[in-house]
């Protein structure tokens, strides 16, 4: 997995894309990602391709920007992320 893409700050909102071996894989973490945005109570607009996840964090409460949970959140799914490359 690519970890040299990280996340963009475009059009108010934090960016990135995740490549996965195939859809299981995604699935996976997509799950692993909302128990941790259930838990935080922020939820991220995502999209789902086959192996492929597009995420954008923003902070509707804020007026759409990026805030502090933003940041928090795209931590805490980059930490998800890693925890793929180790298996």
């Amino acid at each position: 997995m690519d970890q040299a893409v990280m996340w963009v700050e475009q059009d108010n909102k934090l960016k990135r894309s995740f490549e996965f071996e195939d859809f299981r894989e995604a699935f996976a973490f997509m799950s692993r990602v909302a128990e941790v945005a259930e838990q935080m109570n922020h939820h991220p607009w995502w999209s789902n391709v086959y192996n492929k996840v597009d995420i954008e964090l923003s902070t509707h409460d804020a007026g759409n920007t990026i805030t502090e949970k933003d940041q928090q959140l795209a931590e805490a799914i980059d930490t998800i992320y890693d925890d793929f490359d180790d298996l």
